[in-house]
């Protein structure tokens, strides 16, 4: 495993940050952590990157345990954790560059292949201090890529990127795990980014690890139905029961069917209610998304 860690927690006087976490990420994967604010992405990242001391718990990152002074480890590893920072009166280049004789590269070809991948060309020699949220969020990755990692730490890449910025910052990323073989942890509010981005998904909850597994299976969690209303709700699901299909009561959308045979032949019902003199005001197929399914499993439905 390229991140192994178990038990990992963290706890702050009374307050724990993280709980027994355990999380195993495979070579060349892309693995999604989500999780509302305060649930411990941060933090998790912070450990598993040996800023802070776990108060318990086991971690090898790209298989050596995380401890100080593991140089050698770090120098394969690139990380952008919480806001990107730089030196403000540096111009990009200029700050790529003290990044680039840090990690003990020679040479100007990195920083011109990080730029360019990142499309900073025409901000590469404006000070870090006037650039946008997007552009100074974009430096931060090209400090991250400029040594070529072997494993990306990265906490909410996609912020402050404009819909083609979040476009480019996918594609770089799968183009890395596929061409290069770069294991890819992230995190990201970016639901339908992260479900196009990512191989694998763990959901955090106050700590929690509450669900990981592929990103299919979160996807698959999403339920369709059929949503029927009546004039008569309470007569309409009477006549639904009494041929076979189990209805809940939907105080937004009227009745609910989850059962096959509805969502697969919604035509059926409505003739059903048509017959029976209480015909449907409403009658539609609909499914939850991605959002949805990760807000069910954090309880903030």
């Amino acid at each position: 495993m390229v991140i192994d860690a178990t038990g990992l927690t963290k706890t702050y006087r009374t307050v724990v940050a993280v709980d027994e976490l355990t999380l195993r990420v495979s070579p060349g994967e892309i693995h999604a952590l989500l999780g509302l604010n305060g649930a411990g992405k941060t933090t998790t990242f912070r450990m598993l990157l040996g800023m802070i001391r776990p108060t318990r718990g086991r971690v090898c990152v790209l298989g050596e345990p995380v401890r100080p002074g593991a140089r050698a480890l770090w120098s394969r590893v690139g990380y952008l954790v919480e806001t990107p920072s730089a030196y403000p009166e540096l111009t990009v280049v200029e700050n790529l560059r003290v990044i680039a004789r840090l990690r003990g590269l020679r040479g100007e070809k990195a920083i011109r292949e990080v730029v360019a991948r990142l499309e900073l060309e025409a901000c590469a020699h404006q000070r870090a201090r006037t650039l946008s949220l997007g552009n100074a969020q974009r430096l931060g990755l090209a400090k991250a890529l400029v040594h070529r990692p072997e494993l990306l730490i990265l906490d909410e890449p996609a912020n402050g990127l404009d819909p083609a910025g979040v476009a480019g910052i996918r594609q770089l990323l799968h183009e890395l795990a596929r061409s290069d073989g770069v294991t890819v942890l992230l995190s990201s509010h970016l639901l339908a980014e992260v479900a196009r981005l990512a191989a694998r998904i763990g959901v955090l909850d106050h700590g929690h690890l509450v669900w990981e597994g592929p990103t299919a299976d979160l996807v698959a969690r999403s339920r369709p139905r059929l949503t029927v209303d009546a004039q008569d709700r309470g007569r309409a699901a009477a006549v639904l029961r009494s041929a076979g299909h189990a209805v809940e009561f939907d105080d937004e959308h009227g009745l609910t069917l989850t059962g096959e045979r509805a969502i697969r032949r919604p035509g059926e019902v409505a003739e059903l209610l048509v017959h029976a003199g209480c015909p449907p005001t409403r009658l539609a197929v609909t499914q939850d998304d991605l959002e949805t399914a990760f807000l069910d499993l954090v309880g903030a439905r």
